[in-house]
């Protein structure tokens, strides 16, 4: 199977696109295996970011890109969740007060340093140290730029993690998701919930209408992106119940019914981690309880012939 890009590109670093005054988006393309997007907002205190990158390069870039644009510090880093492309790279905000939900830190600490073989592509990943937020919050938190209120909120259930929040500027209609949303990519839900997602998509982040969303992963989009997450979800719920029913695994469903319509998204081998979860919600399994990722990867590499997936941070 092919996952949708060429191996061993060389990636540019990302670009700042003002949004809205004062609110940038930094777009790393192409949005494939941790290359994520962050946010960052102007006030005359400080910087706001939300979330750092992957790997020391990428994350210098970014801080680059803040630089010339203001010369204020980064007095703020809003983590979005706990995975390392929005985590890694923490530790080179010295003047900012990390802040994230109660699960972030200890999912930071338990994941632990980043890795490469056998799972991806060989990365250089420089000197990464874990910094997990030191001030945490359980429902909702609000960050003020100058007059700005951003409200960051625990999506309340597990969703892509057991730890999701997203920034909301209400004055602005700006959303900025993490990666409850995708724009362009395979959604990854291993480690969360189908169902949950579903219900945090519907019930959370649609009555919000926003108007402009910066995804985790993908460029800058509107409300629409909220509907294409949810075909993709729905559809691997469905083709989840008929194999399950079907006695099939989730390898063989992956092999059996591949992305269908999302054949396009980045990174397709995400399908068998979905599945996997889907699975687990069809059991009966507590939204977020952990299943065997290393197992799982591995059954990624399978469906994606055998060879390490493919990473160009």
């Amino acid at each position: 199977m092919s996952s949708g890009h060429p191996d061993h590109v060389a990636l540019a670093p990302g670009k700042a696109i003002e949004v809205s005054e004062g609110i940038f988006a930094y777009i790393q393309p192409d949005g494939s295996w941790f290359v994520n997007n962050t946010a960052f907002l102007l006030g005359s205190q400080g910087v706001v970011s939300i979330d750092a990158c992957s790997t020391e390069q990428r994350t210098r870039d970014y801080l680059d890109a803040i630089a010339a644009i203001s010369p204020k510090p980064v007095r703020t880093l809003i983590n979005t969740h706990h995975h390392g492309d929005h985590t890694f790279g923490n530790y080179l905000f010295p003047t900012a007060a990390v802040i994230g939900h109660d699960n972030v830190r200890a999912e930071v600490l338990a994941h632990g340093m980043p890795f490469s073989a056998p799972i991806w592509t060989e990365t250089d990943w420089g000197g990464v140290r874990l910094e997990p937020p030191f001030i945490t919050f359980s429902d909702e938190i609000t960050v003020h730029s100058d007059d700005l209120a951003c409200q960051v909120t625990y999506a309340g259930q597990p969703a892509h993690t057991t730890n999701d929040s997203y920034v909301w500027i209400p004055e602005r209609k700006v959303l900025i998701a993490g990666d409850l949303l995708f724009n362009g990519g395979t959604p990854f839900l291993m480690a969360g919930s189908i169902d949950g997602t579903i219900s945090v998509l519907e019930e959370r982040i649609k009555p919000l209408v926003a108007e402009t969303i910066i995804p985790g992963h993908g460029a800058v989009c509107g409300p629409e992106v909220v509907d294409e997450v949810l075909g993709y979800l729905k559809y691997v719920r469905s083709i989840a119940a008929e194999a399950h029913a079907g006695g099939l695994t989730p390898l063989l469903a992956a092999r059996e019914f591949g992305a269908g319509p999302y054949a396009e998204l980045l990174d397709s081998e995400r399908l068998v981690g979905n599945l996997h979860r889907a699975y687990a919600d069809l059991d009966g399994t507590p939204p977020g309880a952990p299943i065997d990722y290393p197992a799982v990867l591995a059954e990624m590499v399978a469906y994606n012939g055998g060879k390490p997936l493919t990473c160009l941070a």
